[in-house]
């Protein structure tokens, strides 16, 4: 099969790297990939947000299955524009991205068929949401109901910062037009996770579930970001919450997009909290998290191309393969400045040394190459892995690998896993 990878950062490393295993494979693109895909991957100068280009190489190249990494061009209909030329595609189409394109859509399709989810209002007026969220309890959360590179949620402890947050999203555009339309909503208590299902648009089975953590600074301190780390397994996710998450959200939201005419193919990232009256929904994404995808990956013991091919054409079979009984950690090194304006162009070395190192691996997330030098090209710029027997093997040899890299520029959180520990 030759395949199009679409993306450039660390979860399109991971699906790079397990693609590339597969027997079904015999050519592997990436668009525009990064540093580190390029050693598995032929890489091709189109952006991910270019739906035209992406669409032209893949016709011109026969393309056998496109694999999208980001939301942005699953939410732009990417899917679809390749489903008439007869291209498979791993993703949903743009009516079904819709679960991720907008926050105010996701929780209007939860209470349409009774997903359990928090309290929620929408707006598009900002006097009219300082007025609903001052009769809410705090802390009270304002999420941007469009994509927002996963920074347009403030979760406000005061009523000062919950009207100053109303006011930079509506007025001042923090967010540009992702926060026209404000979600607020309750605060839910509880325990934060990420769970994988993978859907043909009838059939959906479990993927896994992996613990990230969002704040830029140890103890969960400072902004949120598109995740600082991650692992799995999760300690706290149990078989009976994961079939009761099947069943009460999973399974209900594949039944209820069929009956609304918006059948969902790829996988389902379900943000849940853990609450004292069971998982509840945050919100849905359409793709694989960046960082779980890479944990999830270096724990799957399966033909990754085979499942995402399976999943494209509408054949999905019950989960052949399954989970290594490993346990796998990611420390994201970002630029120096991130989640701000992060510094670019700065080399990075060591990375040889910490690959060596047993059970170890670096996948690049905002990396170019130049010459013979590797520099930082974006925010996240490397997802560094350890893999060991237990979270606690993981993290060690995760943070040997991190020391192992030469990169004054870049900075870590080095409390990943804590609450497995």
């Amino acid at each position: 099969m030759k395949v199009l990878l679409v993306g450039g950062g660390g979860r399109e490393h991971a699906l790079a790297l397990a693609i590339a295993k597969s027997p079904r494979l015999t050519k592997l693109w990436c668009a525009p990939g990064n540093a580190g895909i390029a050693e598995v991957a032929e890489l091709v100068p189109v952006k991910a947000e270019d739906i035209s280009g992406l669409l032209r190489f893949a016709v011109e190249h026969a393309v056998d299955l496109v694999v999208v990494g980001p939301e942005g061009p699953l939410v732009a209909g990417l899917v679809d524009r390749l489903a008439e030329k007869g291209i498979a595609a791993f993703g949903p189409t743009e009516a079904a991205a819709q679960l991720e394109g907008s926050k105010g859509f996701m929780k209007d399709f939860a209470a349409r068929h009774g997903i359990p989810t928090a309290a929620y209002g929408r707006f598009t007026n900002a006097a009219a949401a300082r007025d609903f969220a001052a009769t809410r309890p705090l802390p009270v959360v304002i999420k941007a109901d469009g994509l927002a590179a996963g920074k347009g949620v403030v979760i406000a402890t005061t009523r000062d910062e919950a009207n100053r947050a109303i006011d930079a999203a509506m007025l001042d555009r923090a967010f540009g037009n992702a926060g026209a339309e404000l979600v607020i909503e309750d605060f839910l208590d509880g325990e934060e996770i990420s769970f994988f299902a993978l859907s043909d648009g009838t059939r959906v089975v479990p993927f896994g579930a992996a613990q990230d953590h969002k704040r830029v600074f140890d103890g969960d301190k400072g902004p949120n970001t598109g995740g600082m780390g991650a692992y799995s397994p999760a300690p706290i996710w149990t078989p009976a919450m994961e079939e009761q998450t099947m069943r009460t959200i999973v399974e209900p939201t594949i039944a209820g997009m069929a009956k609304e005419g918006a059948p969902f193919r790829g996988v389902l990232f379900v943000g849940l909290m853990l609450t004292d009256n069971g998982p509840e929904l945050i919100e849905f994404n359409v793709r694989f998290g960046d960082p779980e995808c890479q944990v999830l990956f270096a724990r799957y013991d399966g033909d990754a191309l085979a499942l995402l091919d399976d999943c494209a054409r509408g054949k999905l079979n019950p989960f052949a393969g399954g989970m290594r009984d490993v346990a796998a950690l990611c420390v994201v090194m970002a630029a120096e400045n991130y989640p701000g304006d992060p510094r670019t162009g700065t080399e990075i070395r060591g990375l040889d040394r910490a690959s060596n190192i047993v059970g170890a691996s670096v996948l690049h997330a905002g990396t170019k190459r130049d010459g013979t030098r590797i520099l930082s090209a974006g925010g996240r710029v490397l997802g560094v892995l350890g893999v060991g027997a237990t979270v606690k093997d993981a993290q060690r040899i995760a943070y040997q690998a991190v020391d192992a890299i030469d990169w004054p520029e870049g900075f870590c959180r080095r409390d990943i896993g804590w609450r497995a520990l």
